[in-house]
């Protein structure tokens, strides 16, 4: 029996929780969520608390019987908490702002670099701090989105220019002149 799979998920006050079929629907204060797992994994709401069960003990009904349980508890704390990533930005001129809903980013290139955030995202920024949250319910589209900003810079191992995110350890390397002794 998976570790992870087999653990209830509690349903907190003001989320709700709907089941059609294989697609589940969860409502919360934040917003909604929906997704359709797979058709032969059953899942249950009881008692306040929602349930997956495997039909049976194959090598893919294990695995997916610990996914889609995370998958739901992801869902519920996204429409409740909510999901955040903040980025850190390092490096001589470089920095970001809003401009509107847009991120507009200034990374050593020839342009600044916009970015339009998708539904339900939110971008933060301190310019003081350099740095930028990307906030939103969708736990896949926040990692998704921090993890395309930081694409356009990634952290360089020589100078630590980039961005990274907040609390990322760079492994820095010596240059020439540490190759030379």
């Amino acid at each position: 029996m998976s570790r992870i799979g087999k653990m209830p998920i509690s349903i907190p006050a003001g989320v709700a929780v709907e089941i059609a079929g294989s697609c589940v629907t969860v409502r919360g204060p934040k917003g909604e969520l929906m997704y359709e797992f797979h058709p032969e994994m059953s899942i249950a709401v009881q008692d306040g608390v929602v349930r997956v069960e495997r039909p049976s003990d194959s090598r893919q009904f294990r695995a997916l019987h610990g996914l889609t349980r995370a998958l739901l508890n992801n869902m519920v704390i996204g429409v409740t908490q909510g999901y955040s990533i903040t980025l850190e930005i390092h490096g001589t001129g470089y920095r970001a702002e809003l401009q509107g809903k847009n991120l507009v980013m200034n990374l050593g290139y020839s342009h600044p670099v916009v970015m339009e955030p998708p539904k339900d995202v939110i971008f933060n920024v301190n310019p003081r701090a350099n740095t930028i949250t990307v906030e939103g319910i969708d736990k896949q589209v926040v990692g998704q989105v921090a993890a395309e900003i930081r694409g356009w810079r990634p952290v360089e191992p020589y100078l630590g220019k980039g961005i990274r995110y907040a609390g990322e350890l760079v492994r820095r390397k010596a240059g020439k002149a540490g190759k030379a002794g």
